[in-house]
């Protein structure tokens, strides 16, 4: 049914998966610093425009420390992460390696906040490992590139720390400040390490590619895409976006082999249909007072009263 929600929550996935071709096309005409920090202070800047109006819920006192927290697992380890790994690995495949996060989030939040691991989840997990074990083999023979593995597993480690802390913090922060400010905060630090380590001169402002890549990311990849999801969490709709969160890696993935011509191996297929399997599993609802959604995986979240029940 195309009911609204369901447009929203495809809109949103279809913004998600094609973060990762877009940002690969533009990576190659920026230093990766420079570029991960202008993407993120433009986009924080103008999500914080759009909310500005509720400002009051910052309550920047009693928050800076869990603000500078989040900052730096959810945005400058995660961005520049992020960008860098683009260098050296497809999208596509790099996406994969990223979205081994819901994976390590589920066995995170059993090691750190005791949450409940089902048998499901467990099976889970076990595919999870074997499906980034293929796509790493993937990456390593096929693209010959190390660096690229090794950084997309950071990324996604870096991700499901910054996400189990803000699980702790969720009641007590405004989530979409959380994402704004994260965003403005990591963007001005990557942009002062890239300042240091790497030159502006180095940044083509021409090129359409950098210019789509920049404005996708300031505009819809931050601003939108969080409004979008947060809509749908306040609307009920978690529990739907964490079933459909398998669907982004497989968008990135064919989305890179459209538009940008990205080889598509056995075991890289092989390795995404685990994947797929392990997050859906993980998502998979046994016990009511666990809640593994899609609410968490991302950024800050409210919860909602149908979690507490």
């Amino acid at each position: 049914m195309f009911t609204k929600s369901n447009i929203m929550l495809y809109v949103l996935i279809l913004l998600w998966g094609a973060s990762w071709p877009i940002n690969k096309i533009a990576v190659p005409y920026s230093p990766p610093l420079l570029y991960a920090g202008l993407r993120a202070l433009l986009g924080g800047l103008l999500l914080a425009l759009i909310i500005w109006k509720t400002r009051k819920a910052i309550k920047w006192k009693s928050n800076w420390k869990k603000y500078l927290i989040t900052t730096l697992f959810n945005s400058i380890l995660f961005f520049g992460l992020q960008t860098a790994g683009l260098l050296f690995l497809p999208g596509g495949l790099f996406s994969v390696l990223v979205y081994f996060q819901p994976i390590l989030l589920g066995l995170f939040a059993w090691l750190i906040l005791g949450e409940y691991l089902s048998f499901i989840r467990i099976i889970g997990l076990l595919l999870g490992f074997a499906g980034i074990a293929v796509v790493s083999v993937d990456g390593l023979i096929v693209h010959i590139s190390a660096i690229g593995v090794t950084l997309g597993l950071l990324t996604a480690i870096s991700w499901a720390f910054g996400v189990i802390y803000v699980k702790k913090i969720s009641n007590e922060v405004d989530p979409y400040w959380m994402v704004a400010i994260q965003c403005i905060i990591g963007g001005v630090v990557l942009l002062g390490i890239g300042t240091v380590f790497e030159s502006w001169s180095g940044i083509e402002w021409g090129r359409p590619q950098f210019q789509l890549g920049l404005s996708f990311g300031a505009t819809i990849g931050i601003p939108l895409a969080y409004i979008l999801y947060y809509k749908l969490v306040s609307a009920g709709e978690a529990s739907k976006v964490g079933s459909y969160t398998f669907l982004i890696p497989i968008v990135a993935v064919l989305l890179g082999v459209i538009f940008l011509g990205e080889t598509v191996t056995y075991t890289l297929i092989i390795g995404l249909l685990l994947v797929v399997m392990s997050i859906r599993f993980v998502n998979l609802q046994n016990k009511p007072q666990y809640k593994a959604n899609f609410t968490s995986l991302i950024l800050p979240k409210k919860r909602k009263k149908e979690e507490e029940c």
